[in-house]
């Protein structure tokens, strides 16, 4: 099996999570995760997207540091680092559950 790579909470960085949040597709999978915590991949909130462009963002989730996977078995579940993402960047997870204000 791949080694999958996974930042420490040191080398998160600002601008590689920014860009990784900045996919309506992977904020919706980063909100999916913040509030309802460790799904698989048949289990995220996401329409019409390929199983391979759906490993695809959760790739570029994983290697920012935004979320970690667990195997059990076959299968792969995956949660926000919360605890992390919060000792890092302070408030960031709050903000991201946060939903856009609704345009009278």
């Amino acid at each position: 099996m791949k080694t999958l790579t996974l930042p420490s909470i040191s080398e998160m960085d600002l601008t590689a999570v920014c860009a990784a949040l900045g996919d309506p597709v992977r904020m919706k999978i980063v909100q999916c995760l913040a509030r309802s915590g460790e799904k698989n991949c048949s289990g995220f909130e996401v329409e019409h997207i390929s199983k391979s462009t759906l490993s695809h963002h959760i790739k570029i989730l994983r290697e920012s540091g935004l979320i970690q996977p667990r195997f059990q078995g076959k299968e792969h579940f995956y949660s926000l680092r919360k605890e992390d993402l919060d000792r890092r960047f302070p408030g960031m997870v709050e903000m991201l559950l946060n939903e856009p204000a609704s345009k009278e």
